[in-house]
């Protein structure tokens, strides 16, 4: 076994780690301790602003608006037309909301809300549901343009497509 030696003359004193008493100040608990320690001068304090809190995210400046009240983030919806188009369409083929939903592979939700009025026209969707319910259906924000024959362009200056005719 081998043999281990005890140095001499370590120092074993106790050492505290934690929290000792000496030179601890003690801090008031209760708001009377608190004031008779600002009273006395022991204790200083400085008024933050704007400490505490979030106001900056919930406070508006002067020249802003609210978003309810602008008129460029206004989100068009279905129009009545399209609406009523797409639940005439669909009764005539004597489909449910549901069936409908499941050919064109949307929600019936979405469905739902193409009928009441309240989805934002997706053209995709629009795409689909024409080809299932086999009707043409009204477009929203199309109108519908003046078709001008290839003489009535040319007399208002426009040029005519396809370029001079042909020679034989």
């Amino acid at each position: 076994m081998p043999n281990t030696t005890i140095q001499t003359g370590q120092d074993w004193g106790s050492v505290n780690v934690g929290r000792s008493s000496a030179g601890r100040v003690a801090v008031p608990k209760s708001a009377h301790g608190v004031t008779r320690a600002k009273a006395m001068g022991l204790v200083a304090t400085e008024k933050k602003h704007g400490a505490g809190g979030n106001r900056s995210a919930h406070t508006a400046s002067i020249n802003s608006k609210k978003i309810e009240e602008s008129d460029e983030l206004k989100i068009n919806k279905v129009d009545k037309s399209l609406s009523k188009a797409i639940q005439q369409a669909r009764m005539a083929k004597k489909m449910t909301q549901k069936d409908l939903a499941t050919k064109i592979n949307e929600k019936p939700q979405v469905v739902g809300e193409y009928e009441s009025g309240k989805a934002v026209p997706n053209g995709q969707i629009i795409v689909k549901m024409e080809r299932v319910l086999g009707v043409k259906l009204p477009r929203p924000g199309k109108k519908p343009a003046k078709k001008l024959s290839a003489a009535e362009g040319a007399k208002k200056g426009g040029v005519v497509r396809g370029g001079p005719p042909k020679r034989r």
